[in-house]
């Protein structure tokens, strides 16, 4: 195998690598992490028995994915407030043709999964991920975590059904949540509290994450009228050079706010029975950086 072959064959299935390790792990960062140590280990291995590249490849990433993992669990119990995944661009476009496929991709890298995943041991978020988002054989991925294959089964269903209970119930139609983002928007940055509100569930939730490092809540808002009250506050006290952009986030459409051309808020609703049902903010700086470059292919 040569130099080139090993290069094409790797770059070939980083957007696959680069989406295990983040759904995985929920941050940019970590995943480039994970990919290049794959990619180190790719280089310099002995590749004369191996049959199936993407395997391989998606062996090491998993097992590197699940180690970091593990540290990175310590970490966030000591987090300032609610700890939200990074937002990454996605853009499934023509790399993923189906449009059944195309729908899992974006339900399985959604912040309301992603949240939800945060809640399963490693081993049971990896089988979850190499399964249900990216459909990998049972027999595949017991050998990527070197379980049998009733274990890998059995991890299947308890994951699968951890997030079915846990996830929360939304249309996924991103005209929708376009639709009612859009109106937020007008009616947050007009001070129309009325209107605002009759765009929320009754018990919505607003879940912002800072990290202690902006301003923003670190607990909780539920109820229409303390998320309304609280959001119309905030449009009216930001900044006035802040330019408002919809983008596609993480699978469905959300606002990205900037000031002076640098990323200061990520806004994103979740949206069922045709009202918000759930809303995120993200506004620690370390988790809106990457959205000021063009990242990979987010499969």
């Amino acid at each position: 195998m040569t130099a080139d072959t090993v290069t094409d064959l790797f770059e070939a299935n980083r957007p696959v690598l680069t989406g295990v390790a983040y759904r995985m792990l929920g941050r940019v960062a970590d995943a480039e992490d994970v990919v290049q140590e794959t990619w180190l280990r790719w280089s310099a291995a002995e590749r004369e028995g191996v049959r199936e590249p993407r395997a391989f490849l998606v062996r090491i990433t998993t097992r590197l994915a699940i180690d970091r993992l593990r540290h990175l669990q310590s970490r966030r119990e000591s987090y300032v407030g609610p700890w939200l995944p990074e937002p990454v661009a996605t853009d499934f476009g023509p790399s993923v043709r189906d449009v059944a496929e195309q729908a899992v991709l974006a339900d399985s890298v959604s912040l309301a999964v992603l949240v939800v995943l945060e809640s399963l041991s490693p081993l049971e978020r990896a089988v979850f991920v190499l399964r249900e988002a990216f459909g990998f054989p049972y027999a595949e991925i017991a050998d990527a975590l070197d379980r049998s294959d009733a274990a890998v089964r059995q991890l299947a269903g308890r994951a699968k059904r951890h997030v079915e209970e846990r996830k929360p119930r939304y249309d996924v139609d991103p005209a929708v949540r376009r639709r009612l983002t859009e109106r937020f928007l007008a009616a947050a940055s007009g001070g129309d509290l009325e209107q605002l509100i009759a765009l929320l569930a009754p018990d919505v939730r607003l879940v912002s994450d800072s990290g202690g490092k902006s301003k923003a809540p670190r607990r909780l808002i539920e109820t229409a009228d303390k998320v309304g009250r609280f959001l119309v506050a905030v449009a009216q006290e930001g900044a006035s050079d802040m330019e408002a952009a919809m983008v596609e986030l993480n699978g469905g459409p959300a606002l990205l706010m900037t000031v002076d051309g640098k990323p200061d808020t990520v806004f994103q609703v979740e949206v069922g029975g045709g009202v918000i049902q759930r809303a995120y903010i993200i506004r620690n700086p370390d988790k809106l950086a990457g959205l000021l470059r063009v990242g990979p292919s987010w499969r």
